[in-house]
């Protein structure tokens, strides 16, 4: 049995996989105590699979526990060793505006206060020391460090990417004298240079790592006392580790949740399309989007979050907050807004009945027949139609619009932002949408696609059966992976074949423990000489440079229109990853199960349609002809007039336009 556990800001999503057959169970998160809903969520998938706990042979798990202590500003107290001059260099950053034309807006203050920067007397330059780190150095810093009263201690120097030693020793004396300390050192975090990045990287490490060690423990402790085995943890790469090494190294695991989903919107893209896809997980808080291109998640080296700078490997996803329990309101303009601000698992939206009194997406589907008052959502939630209406007509009442105008404008809204997002990772990178299928998931995911589809002049959707936690079933189909990267530098005379491969073994050892059959893939980061940025060109281990320059030319042309060839080529990183092969779970659509067949009202276009609705499992063949509604058991698919679709052996619906 395979086992994943995703937690969402909404609910808590379990998959189980026999091996044949595909099991799944949804419980509410638990804010604060996360570990409680996923073992509710683990117990209800084991107890529908009829399977006991000692029978799981591997539990991954996904998680925003890092990502919402980043966006609350609630990880650990961190303090900051920087090299004399340098303690500053978070709050001046790259010196640019978050907006052009806002001179004021503000800036995400440091994560490090001003007391708690500790100034390192020493000097490393790019040909090496200039200011000898002097022997008492290290331990007058370990005791500055200790009187500063920090759960953690980032070590940030420059030029340690060329030459670690000064930072090993200072770590080396921080971790004698406070054993139970966690030290975050940037020569082993991110040995690359530009060092705003590398601090900011190596800062969000050590503020998250506590935080992180404190709850995979617990949840390490619940797993086994249930008879589980201990949790792998998703990373923001897209692979998994085991949950002691995640947890020592939190800034690996800001994206582990969205990641999740990326995985799983690739292995339907593979198995239920072309392999071409732009994945949409919209859940109860947030949006994300990726694009699977050949079967493949995107990857980027860097990201921002929460105005943030993270630089490591992580799955291209870009996030908004448009989401099942994004709340609608009235700004000061008077005009109709949605979210970012969410309902949550706590109260909910007001149709779930538990207090909530803000109208949100959920309860304006429901008003709009999208979602019926007797459907049972997944993880038990009734649905309260006359809760539903009173919130959206409080709202319609500040507005002056009707009860009706008020839900389309709000479901408009959210499409509308989502669609913003699906831009971002398409048109605005040079992706053409056209060419690619839809592929959404999360619980709310399938009733918005068609309308987004038709946004962005695409053709085909992919619904998954398991959409509704399609994030879960992506966890169990990862890979155990590690990445590293190094500035290497190399150009002119130094760029060697054999030069090349030396580097790519030595990063391969600091990495290599325990994953021996692992197999490997190298990103070259190449530009030309005088150009500030990169391109990153994928390559064998031990390439020819005339090989990379003649793939860095061509890529160069691609992305630019241009490319030169007089100018010298230069290598700047080397990335490597190991991964282990995973697992693929081939979900199948239900053999004997029947679609039960229904009518009701519902609204297209500000008209009200007479409109079929499917419930249960859709069996493979099951055929679908818009207006039509399936209701799945962890999400509703909206079919508007105009497409049609079918259900394939996967139990994928398969529709495009009619």
């Amino acid at each position: 049995m395979l086992l994943g556990v995703d937690v969402g800001g909404t609910f808590t999503d379990a998959v189980a996989f026999d091996g044949t057959e595909l099991h799944t169970a949804k419980a509410p998160t638990t804010p604060g105590d996360e570990a409680r809903g996923v073992v509710a969520a683990i117990r209800g998938v084991l107890a529908g699979s009829d399977s006991r706990p000692e029978t799981v042979r591997r539990l991954v798990h996904g998680m925003t526990v890092g990502t919402n202590a980043l966006l609350e500003e609630r990880g650990a107290r961190t303090a900051l060793v920087a090299t004399s001059g340098f303690e500053d260099l978070l709050e001046i950053g790259r010196q640019d505006r978050p907006s052009l034309y806002r001179l004021c807006a503000p800036k995400p203050r440091p994560l490090v206060a001003r007391d708690d920067r500790v100034a390192a007397r020493e000097r490393i330059g790019p040909a090496g020391v200039t200011e000898a780190l002097g022997d008492d150095e290290p331990g007058r810093i370990a005791a500055a460090i200790e009187a500063a009263d920090a759960e953690a201690v980032a070590v940030c120097l420059l030029f340690s990417y060329v030459d670690p030693s000064h930072e090993q020793r200072i770590a080396r004396a921080i971790r004698e004298r406070l054993p139970g300390l966690h030290v975050s050192v940037s020569s082993e975090v991110l040995p690359r240079f530009r060092e705003y990045e590398r601090c900011s990287t190596t800062v969000i490490d050590a503020y998250l790592s506590p935080l992180l060690g404190r709850y995979l423990g617990g949840l390490a402790d619940a797993a086994t006392s249930q008879g589980l085995p201990e949790p792998e943890i998703m990373r923001s790469s897209g692979g998994v580790a085991p949950w002691r090494e995640a947890s020592r190294e939190g800034a690996w695991s800001v994206l582990s949740g969205p990641a999740g989903g990326a995985v799983g919107a690739g292995l339907l893209a593979r198995l239920s399309g072309d392999g071409d896809a732009i994945g949409l997980d919209m859940g109860g808080t947030s949006c994300d989007v990726c694009v699977v291109e050949r079967g493949q998640v995107r990857q980027t080296e860097a990201r921002e979050i929460a105005g943030r700078v993270i630089q490591l490997p992580m799955v291209d996803v870009h996030t908004v907050g448009a989401g099942g329990g994004s709340i609608g309101w009235r700004d000061h303009g008077g005009a109709l807004r949605v979210g970012p601000r969410s309902a949550g698992a706590d109260p909910g939206p007001a149709s779930y009945g538990r207090g909530g009194t803000e109208p949100t997406v959920t309860d304006a589907n429901l008003v709009l027949g999208r979602l019926a008052p007797d459907s049972a959502l997944a993880g038990g939630v009734t649905l309260d139609a006359d809760a539903a209406r009173a919130a959206i007509r409080g709202l319609a009442e500040e507005l002056g619009l009707g009860e009706l105008e008020t839900a389309e404008g709000i479901v408009r809204l959210a499409n509308q932002e989502m669609a913003r997002a699906l831009r971002v990772v398409t048109i605005e990178r040079g992706v053409d949408p056209r060419r690619f299928a839809l592929l959404p998931f999360g619980g709310a995911g399938p009733m918005h696609a068609a309308e987004l589809a038709d946004e962005l002049e695409i053709t085909r959707l992919l619904c998954p059966r398991s959409g509704g936690v399609l994030s879960a079933l992506g966890l169990i189909a990862s890979p155990r992976r590690r990445d590293t990267a190094r500035t290497v530098m190399l150009g002119g005379s130094r760029l060697t074949a054999e030069r090349i491969a030396d580097e790519v073994a030595a990063l391969r050892e600091t990495i290599g423990a325990g994953l021996a059959g692992a197999e490997v893939s190298v990103t070259y980061e190449l530009r030309y000489e005088g150009q500030s940025f990169e391109l990153a060109i994928p390559g064998p281990d031990s390439p020819a440079p005339e090989a990379l320059a003649a793939d860095f030319a061509a890529e160069h042309e691609r992305r630019y229109g241009f490319s030169d060839g007089d100018a010298r080529v230069e290598l700047v990183a080397i990335g490597l990853s190991l991964s282990e092969p995973a697992p693929e779970p081939k979900p199948r659509a239900a053999s004997e199960a029947e679609l039960r067949r229904s009518t009701r009202r519902v609204r297209f276009e500000d008209r009200w349609l007479e409109t079929v609705v499917h419930r249960g499992e859709a069996p493979t063949g099951a055929e679908l002809q818009g207006p039509a509604v399936l209701e799945l058991p962890d999400s509703t698919f909206v079919l508007p007039p105009g497409w049609a679709g079918r259900v394939d052996e996967h139990g994928t619906v398969v529709a495009s336009r009619s």
